[in-house]
Parts: structure tokens; C-alpha cells; sequence
């Protein structure tokens, strides 16, 4: 018997060290190597191939982010302005001069036996000194800007700037300089701030012409006065015009830009400076998905001059132009955008000394092909005063090269009257129903009324809506001096015209008002008038 259980003892003991060494081993491998293999399998469940090329380009893109900020930012500063004196409000609240004209001073009033007792009170309020004013805060301002020298010549835009009395600039680093000049170019809505102060980090500019709609862009400045503020998005269109400006070019971005972003920088992945953060399209008056900046090729053009000269030169032609339409296109023999087309040809210009015409095309101007009016407008304004340009213009179905040279734009060049539309003169010059068209011969009292300065053709007294003139644009007060390219001043004279034209074809109007001249074209599938 108790050698049974001397030879038991072992076998029992090896089973126990034999468990003991397993429950190490599985121990030892949690602890070392299993977890790691476990979070490498779920590491590698969660990011997939296509995951992690994603994930790859996103951190790019924020690094991209990050570094154009940080090169930017330092050039970043915020402009606040405060009112001229005479735009200061003079005195605060005052209390009413005869607030205590009514009040019962005498002794058998409602407070007599208080006066009888205390007659210095009555005194006190009789010989009362006017009530003090009381101070009101002044209106202040808020827009950004972007230093472009570091001598300390910073950018933003003219409305930022045009109607303060006092320009207080703050860095991003924090200090504060008041301005100590500044130069406005109204028309671009572009102005230069001067400030005298060292270690002045300068932003890089870039090419506003290579810029591409669906590029990345950062909107830099103050919004709200908040300091430091970027925001991102891409270019969404180019060459928009608002209205705001008598010159504009706009990019579009959807990146954030709300009141007091104005005057800072919109900036490309590589920190330089595409444009000028300038308006915004809102009905909030916040930040709703379309915002407009100067390009930086025309704000660095005005910014030299203005820097070196205190004022913009430009130069002109003197002519009034149209987009060429696909309509008008049409008419000329032409390719839409293939150029402009000169609506009107001013006196004493040099246009007119060149031989332009009304109804020619500028295809070419200094050897750059144009397709819109605000790039011919561009490019005539940058020549140098007094130089000879070549132009190349479309006429009669030819290509024909002038030259001209180009003078200074006089100060009030492009300013026209708005004029109401007068009631209907005692002579009817009948109507044409066909195109729902009635007008009336132009005499010298409408031309005075509608502020023209040219007194032959026939004014546009009403347009049937819906009818093919209402479709073309026609408008009333509107005078139409040319039926397919031959003067009219009578009713028989435009009739004559029409018989000549068929509708399914097309009609060439050339229609004035005081704000200039323009090209339309009437046209019916149906043929009929």
C-alpha cells in the first residue's frame, strides 16, 4: 500500500508543475506578444488600404493648412478707424429745457407747505444749472489689412478706410501704430495705409492670373473683430462683377468672409496673397456661402501707383462696349466672347482719332485676345499713358489692325445722368405690334427730359410684356437710333428697315439712354411680326 503511493507522488507532481508552466506561458503571452498582434489584426481591420491613403491626404492637406497660415498671419494686422470731427457726435443726452418750466414751485402748489418750511429748495430747482451731457461712445470701425512692405505699407480696401478720421493699427503680435498716411483709389475699392514701425514680417504675393476655379484658398483677417481669424474654401468662380465698384473683377471663394474680414487676405496653399477679401453676397448680413476679393495682379497695379504717385493713371480709349452675346454673335458672324462690341465711339477721344466705329468688334487689344468688357477695360487702363497701342477689330466681315494712343482718363469719365422716363408727347409715333413695341419720334423736349444729348431716333414709349421686344430687354425711355446697322429718325424709316429684315433672322437694334448704348437683337422662331 505505501508503495502504491510512493509511486503516485511523482506522477501527481508533474501534472501540477506541468499546469503551473502552461498557465505561465499563456500568461507571458498576453502580456508580450498577444496584445500587440491583436491591436495590429484590429489596426489593420480599421484602416484599409483606401483608409489610410485618405487619412494620408487629409493630414497633408491640414499641414498645407497650417503652413500657408503661419506664413500669413504675421502680416496680418486689424484697422480700426474712428469718425473725423465732423463726423463726431458734438454733445450726448441732454435733459429737456423745460423739464421744470411746469413744475409747482409756488407756495399753494401741491408742495407749498415743503417750500414754506425749506424755501431754499425752491431756489435750488429755480436757479437750477443745466444738467450735464452725457458722454457718447464714438462709432468705430473694424476691417483688416495685410502688410505688402515692410517698410510698413499695408493694403485693404477703400471702404475701410474712407471715412475715418483716426486709423489705429494693431499687429498680430499685438502692438498699435496710428496711421500716418493714406491713399484711396475709389474706383477698385482699394486703398494703402502707411504706419512707421520696425520688424514688419511682409506677406508674399502671388499671381492672381494663374489661379484656377476649384483651388484651395484661406480667407485671413478680423471678422467681428475677432483677431486672427482663417478660414478655408476654394475659388468657385472667377471675374464677377457686383455693382459695388465702377471697376471690378472679382474671385469668388466660399471660404467664411464676414463684416470685418474686409481688407484682409485671401491666400493660396502656398501663404501668398491672391486677392483682397472685398463684399459678401448675404441677406443676413453674415457669412452665407459667396464672398468676392479683388484680384492681386490689379490690387498690386494700383497699390505701386498709389504708393509712388498718390493717385491711379489710367489710361482710355473712349468708347462704350457690350459683351458679345450669342444673339449678337450671331449677327456679326462671330463666336460668343470673341470679343466686344463698341456700342458708342465719344467725341474727341482717342478712339475716335483711331477710326473706331459703333458696331465694330475689338477682337485683339495690345496683342491680348479680350472676351469680356471688364478685360478690355483692364487692359486698356494698365498701358502707359500716351502710348501706341495695336487694336484689331472686326468690321464688315474683316479683321482689320488700327493703332491708337492712348490718353490719361479724364476725373469725371464715365459719369452719366439717370433720367425718369416722361410722360407721352402729343404726337404718337404709332405702335408696332407685331414685336409689342410703341414708340414715338424723339423731340428735342424728351431728349432734355431723358437727359440725352442727340435728338434723332424714336423713343421707346411702352413694351407689351411677354412680346418679342419685352423678351430682347427692350425698356421704355430707351431711343432706338439703328435698325440692322442704318440710322432711323421716323416710324417709316424703322418700318422700311424691318421689311428688309425677317424675324427668324434676327433684328439689330442699337438702342441709347443717358447711360450709354447697347445692341439687341429681336428674333421670333415663328418669323411673323
Amino acid at each position: 500500500m505505501s508503495q502504491k503511493v510512493f509511486y503516485r507522488i511523482p506522477k501527481i507532481w508533474g501534472l501540477v508543475l506541468g499546469g503551473i508552466g502552461l498557465v505561465g506561458v499563456v500568461l507571458w503571452g498576453l502580456w508580450s506578444g498577444w496584445p500587440q498582434a491583436g491591436a495590429q489584426v484590429g489596426e489593420t481591420a480599421l484602416q484599409s488600404p483606401a483608409a489610410r491613403e485618405g487619412s494620408n491626404y487629409a493630414e497633408s492637406l491640414s499641414q498645407a493648412f497650417r503652413e500657408a497660415a503661419e506664413k500669413t498671419l504675421p502680416a496680418v494686422v486689424m484697422i480700426r478707424t474712428l469718425p473725423s470731427e465732423d463726423r463726431q457726435p458734438r454733445s450726448g443726452r441732454e435733459a429737456p429745457p423745460d423739464l421744470w418750466e411746469d413744475f409747482p414751485f409756488d407756495e399753494e402748489g401741491p408742495f407749498g407747505d415743503l417750500f414754506r418750511m425749506h424755501p431754499e429748495l425752491r431756489r435750488f430747482f429755480r436757479e437750477r444749472p443745466p444738467m450735464p451731457s452725457i458722454p457718447q461712445p464714438l462709432p468705430e470701425g473694424v476691417g483688416s489689412g495685410v502688410i505688402i512692405d515692410p517698410s510698413g505699407i499695408i493694403l485693404t480696401n477703400n471702404h475701410v478706410v474712407q471715412q475715418a478720421g483716426k486709423i489705429v493699427v494693431r499687429l498680430h503680435d499685438g502692438r498699435e501704430f496710428e496711421a500716418k498716411e493714406v491713399k484711396r483709389d475709389p474706383k477698385t475699392d482699394l486703398a494703402i495705409v502707411r504706419i512707421e514701425a520696425k520688424d514688419l514680417k511682409a506677406a508674399r504675393l502671388g499671381d492672381s492670373d494663374k489661379v484656377q476655379v476649384g483651388d484651395w484658398v484661406l480667407a485671413l483677417g478680423q471678422p467681428f473683430g475677432l483677431e486672427g481669424t482663417v478660414t478655408a474654401g476654394i475659388i468657385s468662380a472667377k471675374g464677377r462683377g457686383l455693382g459695388i465698384a465702377p471697376r471690378e473683377n472679382f474671385l469668388q471663394t466660399d471660404a467664411a468672409i464676414n463684416p470685418g474680414n474686409s481688407g484682409g487676405p485671401l491666400v493660396n496653399l502656398n501663404g501668398e496673397v491672391i486677392g483682397i477679401n472685398t463684399a459678401i453676397t448675404t441677406r443676413s448680413g453674415g457669412y452665407q456661402g459667396v464672398g468676392f476679393a479683388v484680384p492681386v495682379n490689379l490690387a498690386k497695379w494700383v497699390a505701386d501707383q498709389l504708393i509712388r504717385k498718390g493717385k491711379v493713371e489710367r489710361a482710355y480709349l473712349g468708347v462704350a462696349i457690350q459683351m458679345l452675346t450669342p444673339p449678337l454673335a450671331e449677327q456679326f458672324g462671330l463666336k460668343v466672347q470673341e470679343g466686344v462690341v463698341v456700342t458708342d465711339v465719344f467725341p474727341d477721344t482717342p478712339a475716335e482719332a483711331a477710326g473706331l466705329k459703333s458696331g465694330d468688334v475689338i477682337l485683339e487689344f495690345a496683342g491680348a485676345k479680350v472676351s469680356k468688357p471688364a478685360e478690355l477695360q483692364e487692359i486698356v487702363e494698365r498701358c502707359p499713358i500716351n502710348s501706341q497701342q495695336t487694336i484689331t477689330i472686326f468690321r464688315d466681315g474683316k479683321r482689320i489692325p488700327l493703332q491708337v494712343t492712348v490718353r490719361e482718363q479724364p476725373k469725371d469719365y464715365g459719369l452719366t445722368r439717370r433720367s425718369r422716363l416722361p410722360g407721352r408727347g402729343p404726337e404718337r409715333g404709332g405702335p408696332v405690334e407685331d414685336l409689342g413695341l410703341e414708340l414715338e419720334p424723339l423731340t428735342p423736349e424728351v431728349a432734355r427730359q431723358l437727359g440725352l444729348d442727340f435728338t434723332e431716333g424714336l423713343v421707346i414709349t411702352h413694351v407689351r410684356p411677354n412680346s418679342v421686344a419685352a423678351l430682347a430687354g427692350l425698356e421704355s425711355g430707351e431711343v432706338i437710333v439703328q435698325v440692322n446697322r442704318l440710322p432711323v429718325k421716323t416710324m417709316e424709316d424703322f418700318r422700311k428697315a424691318l421689311e428688309k429684315s425677317p424675324l427668324d433672322k434676327g433684328v439689330l437694334l442699337l438702342v441709347r439712354t443717358a447711360q450709354g448704348s447697347r445692341f439687341v437683337v429681336l428674333k421670333s422662331s415663328s418669323g411673323s411680326r
